[in-house]
């Protein structure tokens, strides 16, 4: 099991990305509105406003949507890899970060998971 997390800087994607969990299995995801370091920093220090301005493009969304997902399968997990990096191009500076980290036991919503033995 994985807790996958997307930072999606364009909202345009965040529906692509539900869209796909659903037709890949993927249940389940929260979705928190999200701030970079860069542009809270901005906000004091000149230089990060010059680097915001970069990133973001003039007036354009500083915010950014992040999405937690828990996948239960290695098989899953590859299918919602695969799909996401066809939404976004992540080379692309300002696009947004995913990654992935091991579940070794789970609570809630329903009876608890855990990590089957080997």
């Amino acid at each position: 099991m994985y807790l996958l997390i997307i930072v999606v800087n364009d909202p345009m994607n965040l529906n692509k990305i539900l869209k796909k969990f659903l037709e890949i299995d993927v249940r389940g995801a929260t979705i928190i509105n999200s701030t970079g370091m860069g542009t809270i920093l901005s906000e004091d220090i000149p230089v990060f406003s010059s680097l915001r301005n970069f990133l973001a493009g003039t007036g354009n969304r500083v915010e950014n949507n992040t999405i937690f997902s828990v996948i239960k399968t290695d098989d899953t997990l590859k299918k919602a890899l695969e799909e996401i990096n066809k939404i976004i191009e992540f080379s692309k500076i300002g696009s947004g970060i995913m990654f992935y980290l091991p579940i070794i036991e789970f609570f809630g919503l329903a009876d608890p998971i855990k990590k089957e033995e080997n």
